[in-house]
């Protein structure tokens, strides 16, 4: 028996969740509440009376208080310890609230994040989520084109009542403007005829592979959809360049978006050089204060060029112990499973739109070997994605064979993300081999009802299985993708402990998780992967004062209520940069 959960509740929870993609000019420091528990924390402090979660052990450890100074964790334990630990210390009442480790990003995309809130949100978790055509074409309306295009992103046309946009809905709304419209996944898209043109794309235009630039079957021509790589670099034209003062601004606007949600250390994988510029400038201005950890996504020459000509330590901060820290890259072997090109070792179910016995796509072999084996022999921590079972193949046989080149096996920290289908075979190898599995339960959400259709309930319900995983004792993370869904931590680890889709099935319920799992995957566990566990994850003295409060405890209200778990300030170093 399952209950379902009504589109209209959730898309009011994630709005709820997450207020709107923000307007460039949102600072790092959000509104006060003057109801808040908390003071601006920048001097010596003692928080008590709450629930204070230090996440150490593998069960569930509570202390009395937790005093910080000089942006660190100077005890934790009881009261009197603490007064006596820092006897200058304001005292801070938590009045009944949860304290917990800051959430640590296992994987997401920042500066993706940043150059979105240069658009419109249409998400579900936008604080006004569309519900039909109409009120896509009303908030694009109400955008002020930024380089000559108005661009919406986070689009689930599953969502709207009446049905996906088409070229024409578009084209009588904007018959000048160009627009695109940027689906959740960031991976496909759609343009008017403005967008068209401006572009340059007729039907006779070459698509580099894989993607598409969708034609009409029946007339030739073209629909405005385009997908993977004819998108990518669509949106990239279309997004243009921007002055580094906006950049910077866009930072400040996903830090303060991501602080609402209780990180205290956030991810940016595919990192550009511009990027990395763009990052140190960023602290050394002094305008975000969140850890990002980035990573280079190796998928060219050119990116192989960045690899080998790095100007950076790696696994080293930018700004004496924060800031940017590069601790290795990423290495891909397919892609998103609900556009059918994550790569199965089985033809997907369903392969409308593609040959028969259509298994997904696999980047090449030599590549993947390749990159893997230059990671292991120059001693840089390796960060793969893998989605479907044979990407997952490729990605272990590569890891195998560059262990077998080099020697070097030992703490290594490799870590596979997404890790969607995982088989149980495969998860012995990740143990034999000290391999983390970075899971992400909103795409189980999202596209649970979908994937059950183009793979069949059997293998849709081996998703993200993070219980086989935890039995075997893998280190496993949490993730959001964020923009790829909402950045709601309390959501994914209320997606991880429910395994419940967007119609309430609930997809293999052998592999739900408890909360305390689920809660170290998202703080001790990620600062093990990062090789910050002696500074981050946990409540420890001599610990950076990383922290999150929320309004009610995860590993005591109804489960399904764990959704509904707001973040009540984040903290990071001792300072607040989020209160609700």
């Amino acid at each position: 028996m399952t209950s379902k959960i009504d589109r209209r509740d959730f898309m009011k929870a994630g709005a709820a969740a997450f207020s709107a993609v923000a307007s460039v000019d949102v600072g790092p420091a959000m509104a006060q509440d003057s109801s808040s528990p908390s003071i601006e924390h920048q001097l010596p402090a003692i928080f008590h009376n709450g629930n204070i979660l230090t996440m150490e052990g593998d069960t569930p450890d509570y202390v009395e208080a937790v005093a910080i100074k000089d942006g660190k964790i100077a005890f934790a334990g009881p009261m009197e310890g603490a007064i006596a630990t820092v006897p200058e210390a304001t005292q801070i009442d938590l009045q009944g609230h949860t304290m917990l480790p800051g959430f640590i990003d296992s994987w997401g995309h920042f500066t993706l994040l940043a150059q979105q809130t240069l658009g419109v949100n249409l998400a579900y978790f936008s604080p006004t989520p569309p519900r039909d055509k109409a009120d896509v074409i009303k908030a694009l309306k109400q955008a002020v084109p930024f380089n000559g295009w108005i661009i919406g992103y986070g689009y689930i046309a599953a969502l709207l009542s009446d049905g996906p946009l088409s070229l024409a809905d578009l084209d009588s709304a904007f018959p000048e403007t160009p627009v695109m419209i940027c689906t959740l996944s960031t991976l496909t898209g759609q343009v008017n005829s403005a967008g068209i043109a401006k572009l340059g794309l007729t039907a006779q235009t070459e698509v580099t592979k894989p993607g598409e630039i969708v034609k009409d079957p029946e007339t030739g021509k073209l629909t405005g959809e385009l997908t993977f790589t004819p998108f990518l670099a669509a949106r990239e034209a279309a997004v243009g360049s921007y002055s580094e003062e906006q950049t910077l601004r866009t930072f400040a606007a996903a830090e303060a978006l991501l602080a609402q949600q209780g990180y205290t250390t956030v991810q940016s994988y595919q990192l550009t050089p511009q990027e990395v510029k763009d990052l140190r400038t960023a602290f050394d201005r002094g305008s975000i204060s969140l850890d990002v950890i980035g990573m280079p996504s190796i998928s060219d020459a050119a990116t192989g060029e960045m690899v080998k000509n790095a100007d950076w330590t790696w696994g080293a901060y930018s700004h004496d112990g924060r800031g940017l820290k590069i601790p290795g890259y990423q290495v891909a072997t397919d892609a998103a499973p609900q556009l059918r090109l994550a790569a199965f070792s089985k033809p997907y179910l369903d392969t409308t739109g593609f040959p028969d016995g259509w298994k997904g796509i696999l980047l090449p072999q030599e590549i993947v070997e390749h990159w893997v084996g230059y990671a292991y022999e120059n001693g840089i921590q390796l960060f793969v994605y893998s989605n479907g079972d044979a990407g997952i193949d490729l990605s272990l046989a590569a890891i195998q064979k560059a262990i077998a080149a080099t020697g070097r096996a030992d703490d290594r920290r490799t870590s596979i993300a997404h890790s969607y289908f995982v088989r149980p075979d495969q998860l012995e190898i990740y143990k034999a081999l000290d391999i983390g599995a970075s899971m992400m339960p909103p795409h189980m959400m999202i596209y649970g009802d979908l994937q059950m259709k183009l793979l069949g309930p059997e293998r849709a319900s081996l998703e993200s299985p993070l219980a086989s995983a935890s039995k075997l004792g893998l280190r496993t993370m949490l993730h959001c993708d964020c923009p790829s869904a909402s950045p709601n931590m309390m959501e994914a680890i209320w997606t991880a402990v429910s395994r419940k889709t967007l119609s309430g099935q609930v997809l293999g319920p052998e592999e739900q998780i408890s909360p305390y799992a689920a809660l170290l995957a998202a703080t001790r566990n990620v600062a093990y992967s990062y090789r910050e566990e002696t500074s981050k994850g946990t409540i420890t003295a001599g610990k950076s004062a990383d922290l999150v409060i929320i309004d009610a405890n995860p590993l005591t209200v109804p489960p399904d209520m764990i959704r509904e778990i707001k973040v009540v300030e984040t903290i990071k170093r001792g300072k607040t940069l989020y209160r609700a």
